[in-house]
């Protein structure tokens, strides 16, 4: 038979057998919205979209299929950054400003593309100090540190000091965020984070206002990640993401939150 991990808070869970499964759902422990995986799973997915454990929420038939037992549960891991195939018109980067213009706090934004940073460059919004990060990098680094810097600004970076590199910037919140019963994830980078809710900067989210959803919140490398869903209140000029209002937190939620915020 199967045996199954789950999510409580922020602590995997498992393995457990089948019946385990079914018995914690009546007992309400598992929702339909609880995530689930075993061995065969790309990813985490809600319980309620599982085949074995749809009839406790929809009057259906549960049909448990063979498997073998699994060897580790997955995490979210992107693969390593290939800056010599990035496409420079597609929107995966978020950047940090503030400390490279002199303020004494930094602020999200994004995702952008290349051109569009090579032209926040040209109009001097963003600085070769400007910090930058997508999915498959380790943390926030400089502008000038991209590998082909070169390549997307005509000119050779700046030398940085061993002052600036000092600077500590936190590893970025990532959400990976499950829309409705829609296959389909997307990945995006939080800021504003507090126990009420937060923003999240995600290209190509297709959501409104008043929409319910749920994410999966980890900073790389990280202790401090969540599980959450909240309301969708508001859409980000641009359509560069959205404001959610968490709804009913779990304690483990709230102290990673605290954590984080307090680090």
């Amino acid at each position: 038979m199967n045996v199954w991990y789950y999510v409580d808070g922020t602590d995997k869970v498992g393995p457990i057998e089948e019946d385990e499964v079914i018995n914690l759902c009546k007992s309400g422990i598992l929702t339909e919205q609880s995530y689930i995986w075993r061995k065969g799973f790309d990813n985490w997915i809600f319980i309620k979209e599982v085949e074995e454990f749809s009839f406790l929420f929809n009057g259906g038939d549960a049909d448990a299929a063979m498997a073998e037992q699994p060897e580790e549960m997955p995490d979210f891991v992107y693969p390593t950054m290939d800056w010599n195939s990035v496409n420079y018109d597609q929107k995966l980067f978020s950047i940090k400003i503030g400390k490279d213009r002199g303020s004494e706090v930094d602020v999200e934004y994004g995702p952008y593309s290349l051109n569009f940073l090579k032209k926040l460059m040209d109009d001097k919004r963003i600085t070769p100090k400007t910090y930058i990060f997508t999915h498959g990098m380790d943390n926030w680094i400089f502008v000038a540190d991209i590998p082909i810097y070169e390549k997307v600004f005509a000119e050779l970076p700046p030398p940085i000091t061993d002052e600036e590199r000092r600077r500590s910037t936190r590893k970025p919140f990532i959400a990976r965020i499950f829309f409705h019963n829609n296959e389909k994830f997307f990945d995006g980078v939080c800021r504003d984070i507090s126990i009420g809710g937060m923003q999240v900067l995600v290209s190509d989210f297709v959501a409104k206002a008043n929409d319910v959803i749920s994410l999966n919140v980890h900073p790389e490398n990280s202790e401090y990640g969540f599980v959450a869903s909240g309301e969708i209140v508001r859409i980000l000029e641009g359509g560069q993401g959205f404001s959610i209002r968490f709804s009913d937190l779990k304690p483990a939620a709230k102290q990673s939150i605290e954590k984080y915020i307090k680090q």
